[in-house]
């Protein structure tokens, strides 16, 4: 008589991992940070299953992009008040808010379901060096921006 047992709890097990965003492009790096909140990394993803890790990005001021975007992107929201649609240049929030730069663009490259909001609560986003108590947990640290190379 055999048994089915499904993933332990070690396989479901949360790593942190810290991004150095230091002169790295914001789309590239945005697209890597998503694959580590989804979890598509390891073996075992499911994409009705949240098995993703935690992800901590430090230096979110110097983060670059490319062509003429640094002029031309705009950040749009709204109040939800008659009128109230808010417009802010990509060198404004740059200024202002650098960490909300690499949020939104994880999160337009997360998929758009339940788990979205929960995904994006991994993702600490430091503007500079100092990631305070977060740096304890760090076990995984990405030197060129990429993933590190799987073990087998």
């Amino acid at each position: 008589m055999s048994q089915a047992i499904g993933n332990t709890a070690l396989a479901y097990a949360r790593v942190w991992h810290h991004v150095d965003a230091s002169e790295r492009v914001l789309g590239k790096l945005a697209e890597r940070i998503a694959i580590v909140l989804m979890g598509k990394h390891k073996p075992i993803y499911d994409p009705g299953a949240d098995c993703g890790d935690y992800v901590v990005v430090t230096n979110a001021r110097n983060i670059k992009v490319t062509g003429k975007k640094a002029q031309q992107l705009v950040y749009r929201h709204h109040t939800m008040f008659p009128g109230g649609l808010k417009e802010i240049q990509y060198k404004d929030m740059m200024r202002r808010k650098p960490d909300e730069i690499i949020r939104q663009a994880v999160s337009g490259m997360l998929p758009k379901n339940k788990l979205r909001e929960r995904r994006l609560e991994r993702l600490r986003i430091f503007s500079d060096d100092d990631m305070g108590v977060f740096q304890h947990n760090i076990l995984k640290r990405w030197e060129d921006g990429t993933l590190p190379p799987r073990t087998n």
